[in-house]
């Protein structure tokens, strides 16, 4: 089975985790059960004791105009997807570039900018047990009950690719930290923001070891400069803590946490 040694302090948006094996899967699939699949890691916390990790290989790597729709390979990186949607003029894929990833992270998340949604065009999913259709997938904000590795996705072919939008969602994202981290760190609650809540709490700010939640955004997680992964979860479980003892709002993680030792949402 071929393999690739991939050191995750350097790999992940993070920059955290140890130097790993990870599987590469392409055509058979009969024993990806055992792994977790991974991407390009950019909302994902690998810990000290991860579970085995795979990858889909670059065979998945492509995108595609094919019977009127636009077909998409699981390991796509989102700039590919926003580069070839501007250069053929195809419309709401704008927000994608804003979005790092792969296409499979993304449609297994249902990422997006507030309204603008992966699943908003998406028609149907290729797995290794076969397709799948919108409406047989359950989804939800930042959330889908998909359990198979996305091979390809398909989606609505439109024309019309809109420059204003690029600039909109580059303004939404400006008050977002340059620093390392893995995105948005919690899910907003219902009616709230996660970055209120740690703000309120007396988070923002607050280092521990070289990890803090972002003084310019409350809610991104960010490593100053060789931040640990004991201190990133120390910071996450004492937001959690306090925010569920001062709100009585549970904060569910919107980023990954792949250690074997790990309980939590």
């Amino acid at each position: 089975m071929q393999t690739k040694k991939i050191n995750f302090s350097n790999f992940s948006s993070f920059k955290i985790g140890p130097s790993l094996d990870v599987v590469i899967f392409e055509d058979d699939f009969s024993t990806i059960s055992k792994y977790y699949l991974i991407g390009s890691c950019n909302n994902t916390l690998i810990g000290d004791t991860p579970p085995p990790l795979a990858m889909l290989s670059k065979k998945y790597d492509y995108i595609k105009i094919e019977d009127n729709l636009l077909k998409i390979g699981g390991a796509t990186p989102s700039g590919k997807i926003a580069s070839f949607c501007k250069k053929n003029d195809i419309a709401n894929f704008e927000f994608v570039s804003h979005l790092p990833g792969k296409l499979g992270g993304l449609v297994y998340m249902n990422a997006g900018l507030k309204e603008y949604e992966i699943f908003n065009y998406l028609l149907e999913i290729m797995t290794p047990s076969g397709i799948k259709k919108r409406d047989e997938i359950h989804y939800e904000y930042r959330k889908t009950d998909i359990s198979e590795p996305i091979l390809e996705a398909s989606f609505e072919l439109h024309y019309g690719f809109d420059e204003t939008k690029v600039l909109m969602f580059k303004k939404m994202r400006s008050n977002q930290p340059s620093t390392p981290s893995a995105g948005s760190c919690f899910k907003n609650p219902q009616g709230d923001y996660a970055g209120r809540l740690i703000e309120e709490v007396g988070l923002k700010g607050l280092m521990r070891g070289a990890m803090c939640f972002s003084p310019e955004h409350a809610n991104f997680l960010v490593n100053n400069g060789g931040g640990k992964f004991e201190d990133a979860l120390w910071l996450i479980k004492e937001a959690q803590k306090r925010v569920q003892e001062q709100f009585g709002i549970n904060l569910e993680c919107e980023i990954v946490i792949l250690d074997t030792e790990y309980k939590g949402t």
